[in-house]
Formats: C-alpha cells, sequence, structure tokens
C-alpha cells in the first residue's frame, strides 16, 4: 500500500489491502524498475550497453544503493511525488533489497541484445550459465522457503534465550491488538480525512505484523502463546488503560482527532521502546529485523501523523532508521 499511495495518496489506504491498491502498487513498481532499466542501459548505454555479464553483475550492488537511495531520499519524498508515507513507514534496506534483486537480472542483457548467431560465441556463455542457474535455484529455494512457512514450517529459532524473544512476541501483539482498536476507532471517527486514511494504514501495518508475529510462534514453539496478564499490560510502556480507550471512543468528532494525535502518540511511543529493548536484547534475527521495521514504521507515523513532510519528513526518517528518536523529536 504504501507504494500504491505514491502515486494514488490517500486512496490506496485501507485496513485490508483492496486488489486495486495491490494491482497499482505492482504496476508503479514495475515501472520504476523499467524506468531505471532504461537508463542503466539507454542514458547509460555508452559505458554500459558493451559491458559483459560479470561487469554487470558487480554493478548490480552500487547500482541498487543509489537507485534505491535516489527514491527513498528524494524522488518520492520530495520532487516530483512529495508523498512522505514512503520514506518514513519503510526502512531504506528494503529498497535496496528490492532494487538489488532487480539488478541481479541485468547480466542477461548482455545476452538478449546479441543476435541468435553471436549468442553462441559469446564469451560470457559460462558466467552467465552459471549466474542463471544461481538465480533459479535462489527463486526455488526462496519458493520453497514460503510454502513450508505457509503451513507453519520455518526455519527453527536459532536464538539464545527463548525467554526474551518469546516475551517481545507476546508483548508486542498485545500491544499491537490495542494499537489496531485505536486505529479502528480513528477510521471511523475522525474529522481529517488524511488522518483517517492514515489509521487505515495503521491497522493494516499492525495486523499485517500481528499475523507474522504469530505465525513465527505457531512455527518455532511448542507450548501455547499465553495471553498477557493484567500486570504485564499495566508495565507495557505505552499501554493506555481501559478509562482512555473508552474516553477516545466517545469524544466528540470536533476534539477527537487531536485526543487520538496525543493517545496514539504515546502508544506508538511505547512500541518502540519495547522494539529497541529487543534490538538491544534478542537474539532470533529474524525477530530483531521485525523490531527494527516496528521502530522505523511507528516513529513515521508519529511524525505523519504530526503533519511531517518535505526535507524534515527525509531527515526524520533517516535519523529513524539507527535509534529511537521519539522523545527528543519535535513536531
Amino acid at each position: 500500500m504504501s507504494v500504491a499511495a505514491i502515486p494514488t495518496r490517500d486512496w490506496a489506504l485501507s485496513a485490508e489491502p483492496s486488489i486495486g491498491a495491490v494491482v497499482v502498487g505492482i504496476a508503479f513498481h514495475q515501472w520504476a524498475d523499467f524506468s531505471w532499466a532504461l537508463v542503466f542501459f539507454g542514458v547509460l548505454g555508452r559505458w554500459t550497453a558493451t559491458r559483459g555479464p560479470a561487469w554487470l553483475a558487480l554493478a548490480a550492488v552500487p547500482w541498487a544503493i543509489l537507485t534505491s537511495a535516489l527514491e527513498w531520499f528524494v524522488l518520492v519524498p520530495l520532487c516530483p511525488f512529495w508523498q512522505p508515507i514512503f520514506t518514513l513507514q519503510q526502512p531504506y534496506w528494503i529498497g535496496f533489497l528490492v532494487h538489488l534483486s532487480s539488478a541481479s537480472v541485468y547480466p542477461l542483457f548482455a545476452w538478449l541484445c546479441r543476435s541468435p548467431s553471436e549468442r553462441w560465441s559469446f564469451k560470457g556463455r559460462t558466467f552467465l550459465r552459471i549466474w542463471s542457474l544461481a538465480a533459479i535455484a535462489g527463486i526455488l529455494l526462496l519458493g520453497t522457503f514460503a510454502l513450508f512457512a505457509a503451513y507453519d514450517r520455518e526455519l527453527p529459532w536459532s536464538g539464545r534465550d527463548p525467554t526474551i524473544d518469546q516475551t517481545f512476541i507476546r508483548h508486542m501483539l498485545t500491544h499491537h491488538e490495542q494499537g489496531i482498536l485505536l486505529a479502528e476507532i480513528a477510521a471511523e471517527k475522525a474529522s481529517n480525512s488524511h488522518l483517517r486514511a492514515l489509521s487505515k494504514l495503521m491497522v493494516a501495518s499492525q495486523r499485517g505484523e500481528a499475523r507474522i508475529l504469530s505465525h513465527w510462534w505457531a512455527s518455532w514453539f511448542v507450548e501455547p502463546r499465553q495471553v498477557c496478564s493484567a500486570r504485564e499490560r499495566e508495565l507495557m510502556p505505552g499501554m493506555l488503560d481501559v478509562v482512555e480507550v473508552e474516553r477516545l471512543g466517545s469524544t466528540e468528532a470536533s476534539s477527537f482527532d487531536v485526543l487520538f494525535i496525543e493517545l496514539m502518540t504515546r502508544h506508538h511511543k511505547g512500541a518502540v521502546a519495547m522494539a529497541d529493548a529487543h534490538l538491544r536484547d534478542g537474539s532470533d534475527p529474524r525477530l530483531r529485523i521485525m523490531a527494527h521495521a516496528i521502530r522505523h514504521e511507528q516513529q513515521g507515523e508519529i511524525a505523519l501523523m504530526h503533519g511531517v513532510s518535505g526535507g524534515r519528513a527525509v531527515f526524520a526518517a533517516f535519523r529513524n532508521m539507527f535509534a529511537d528518536n521519539v522523545n527528543s523529536a519535535k513536531f
């Protein structure tokens, strides 16, 4: 949805990604990939069009760094799209991996651009054959992992202390449960249309993360996941009490937006603190990656609720990748 929101703005944001948003997101991404390929082999064709597959393979990493950085820092949040959601909600490394996967097929161009008769005497055939076989093997391996994961057969948990990782999953699921409730209320009651759309994005992102965390627990651990006690909920940073949630639900429309931003900012800051703690103490690398994504996303959503855009959004997103900045940020 974040990609679809670049050209379509708030239309693409919903609590459950619509087919239209998915189609727009895929189409926009493919258009961007095709555009970068045109730049690489067209605008820069004097240097790239005659290169062999090995050179193109080596160029994939710096090209992915350059193109993903241009999109993340400039083209999407600033000119020409001026859409801060993409940069504030998605960590840079996700875009880099996407661009790297696209650039990794560039070596094939060295073979495709030649006539059929030239392909048989092409000097880079051996490298290209190995590169292609490695790519196919990688796709099959990832597909196999995805198939097993769909049936709760993930790669085994690989951490040091299961108690720390289990506690993070249990607490973050409980925290997200309340976050989804608050965002659902705002999606219905917020006066500002952009805040309503942003609330739907919060619902979608936290639901998606909750599904992944629940799925990992089912795949990694034999024991059933215990419900957090009242004392645990009370000690979680950012958790609201029942009175505050009820007050939000009963607040008049004229003052709802201000109260929601105040309460959800506090709630998100709590999730960021929990994610930061797990980045320090957690051990399974997948959970650490998830914690980093949650930290970046929720700090970004705080900035979005406070209307941050343009250069300030880029600066905030850059800082959010490296630390918890919500306690020092001023909007």
